[in-house]
């Protein structure tokens, strides 16, 4: 497919009775500065972002998306896409241009009988798990909750379940395309391949994804999750045996290492609380007798997982966020998060192996690029 594009340099708005008749033409509420709900409806995840739109459109349904990027086009805008807001580079909202927001568009449907979901690009994680889990099915969803499914898909997708079934990107079986010259498509399996190639991680700017289609898989109700918690003085001592452990277990298992100060959570001991710790989050999503058995080396060293329902609400707060992929190496990530654990300890680190389903190329010959057996 030919797709066209849509500037995005500073713009001006030079038509301003334009912008009456295009509010006026959708259904969704157009904000301008000067509106009450302003301030409030530009706020996204990563509090460092503090940028001003011209205008911010809350769409609700595939007319109204049309409708803006025509205009941004027509007007020269520069043109960002909101939907879960939970980008840290603040791609969700730009400076004088024209946001999309894609936050009252929530629905989702679930097809029990072909194990698949269609749902709109407003939507968060935690709102998806909870329609797909009500008829036992899942997919490879955000780390927390408050993740909105557009740009994880889009983005690639690392999740609990990657391991086993693949990025989420991996699990898009199709999406409703609006693309830059104003038309609107499908893309899936069967018709506009090439699209969805892109949309599974190809690049970016293809088209603005107003519906997404996701394969299910059988999954719980129960998965046996939790986290493995130490101070970080122990780092050096957990991690090289993190290092060992993780080389050779099975795929159902996922697993996510922090350096982090412990947050004030109920399950962690109190004495823990606002100390820099090193944490292995855990999550086996096959029978919970095997992951007893699986995750019987981390208990012993330890505080064993617990059982969940679902998992732990662990507050994030807005913040400054860096993030860093590498291949895998056992020696790089001793080195790497021993190196961590020494520096400031008001700064946080993230570490996960792939591998398993999400360096699968045989089965996902499908970008991104730094998909290889070694992940």
């Amino acid at each position: 497919m030919t797709h066209t594009h849509i500037s995005l340099a500073p713009g001006v708005l030079r038509d301003r009775g334009g912008v009456a008749s295009f509010a006026a033409g959708i259904r969704g509420e157009v904000l301008r500065p000067s509106d009450e709900a302003y301030d409030e409806a530009r706020r996204i995840w990563n509090g460092m972002i503090d940028r001003r739109p011209a205008l911010i459109a809350r769409c609700t349904g595939t007319a109204d998306v049309i409708a803006c990027v025509n205009f941004a086009r027509a007007e020269g805008l520069p043109l960002a896409v909101r939907g879960g807001g939970h980008n840290v580079a603040g791609s969700a909202v730009c400076d004088d241009g024209l946001v999309i927001d894609f936050s009252g568009m929530k629905r989702i449907e679930v097809d029990p009988e072909r194990r698949s979901a269609r749902a709109e690009p407003g939507l968060l994680w935690g709102d998806f798990d909870s329609a797909t889990q009500a008829l036992g099915l899942a997919t490879t969803g955000g780390i927390v909750t408050h993740t909105g499914i557009a740009g994880l898909t889009l983005g690639g997708g690392i999740g609990w379940l990657m391991r086993r079934h693949g990025l989420t990107c991996d699990n898009l079986a199709a999406a409703d395309v609006v693309t830059a010259d104003g038309g609107s498509c499908r893309a899936s399996e069967r018709e506009n391949t090439d699209l969805l190639w892109g949309l599974r991680g190809g690049g970016g700017n293809f088209g603005i994804v107003t519906g997404f289609e996701y394969r299910l898989h059988p999954v719980g109700p129960q998965v046996l999750a939790g986290v493995v918690l130490h101070a970080a003085e122990r780092a050096p001592e957990v991690l090289r045996i993190y290092r060992d452990y993780i080389a050779t277990a099975p795929d159902d298992l996922t697993t996510i290492v922090n350096l982090r100060k412990a947050p004030p959570a109920p399950y962690l001991p109190s004495d823990l609380h606002g100390r820099p710790v090193v944490v292995i989050a855990v999550c086996y999503a096959g029978s919970l007798d095997d992951g007893e058995r699986v995750l019987a080396p981390l208990r012993r060293f330890w505080r064993a997982p617990h059982r969940l329902d679902q998992g732990d609400p662990v507050h994030q707060p807005p913040g400054h966020v860096r993030c860093e992929r590498a291949p895998w190496s056992a020696l790089l990530l001793e080195s790497r998060l021993s190196r961590a654990a020494r520096r400031r300890e008001d700064r946080r680190a993230d570490w996960a192996r792939l591998a398993g389903a999400v360096a699968d190329v045989l089965h996902h010959p499908v970008p991104p690029g730094w998909r290889y057996p070694s992940n």
